[in-house]
């Protein structure tokens, strides 16, 4: 269980292991039923992929911080939006642009308080936060003939991502997964886009879904592992 937290959890027990196989049996189980969708219970299936790990952080994380509350209300949007948007993709589209962007929103806070202080940044940090930025200006420029009455509230969305998986790339903290989930969560926003404004990639359909999760699971479970990392040593066996 261990390789699935990267490591050793305070308060991680039996039913916090429940709850995060949960999440990761929902969101297999949707991207494998993805060809039959929609069938009546989908949105169910898909919004038990982010709800277990709204939970799991929340308890993770204890106490009132201001980290617990961002991020398990990042989650907890993040499974609104997924809900809107697999009971009806183009009627809910602007209420799951919505739910996203106040998650992403609550993500780039989460990040920002997590800074170090004073800030700096890497080389690496540079330039990937660089290379993030160039491929929003490349994308809104390809979008922008297709997106019509809803280019300002795509463009906003647009504008939150990127800054989100920036911040998070500012973050600095001692393994990537944060800010890898980020990137993931970026890619799979722009196949989404990209099948919403225009011809949809090969293999778009079955690449969302497992960019998304990865993504939101990388954030979740890479900033446990930053603050709820359990510091004792194993126990010995014999």
């Amino acid at each position: 269980m261990e390789a699935l937290t990267f490591g050793p959890l305070r308060g991680f027990g039996r039913l916090e292991c429940l709850l995060l196989l949960l999440s990761i049996a929902s969101s297999v189980a949707f991207m494998v039923t993805r060809p039959m969708q929609p069938f009546p219970g989908a949105a169910v299936l898909k919004g038990l992929g982010m709800a277990p790990l709204a939970v799991l952080a929340g308890r993770l994380l204890g106490g009132a911080s201001r980290d617990r509350l961002l991020l398990t209300l990042a989650l907890v949007l993040s499974c609104a939006g997924d809900i809107f948007l697999q009971l009806d993709f183009r009627r809910y589209f602007v209420h799951g642009l919505v739910a996203f962007l106040l998650a992403h929103l609550l993500y780039i806070l989460l990040f920002v308080r997590n800074w170090p202080r004073p800030l700096s940044t890497s080389t690496g940090q540079t330039t990937l936060g660089m290379l993030v930025l160039i491929y929003f200006v490349l994308g809104c420029t390809w979008l922008w003939s297709d997106l019509g009455r809803l280019a300002v509230p795509t463009l906003a969305y647009a504008a939150a991502v990127t800054a989100m998986t920036i911040s998070a790339i500012l973050t600095g903290f001692s393994r990537p997964f944060v800010w890898v989930g980020a990137v993931l969560f970026l890619i799979s926003d722009s196949l989404l886009a990209a099948g919403r404004f225009k011809t949809p990639p090969p293999l778009a359909l079955f690449l969302i879904w497992p960019t998304y999760y990865l993504g939101q699971y990388g954030i979740t479970m890479g900033f446990l592992h930053e603050k709820a990392a359990d510091p004792r040593p194993p126990p010995l066996s014999g």
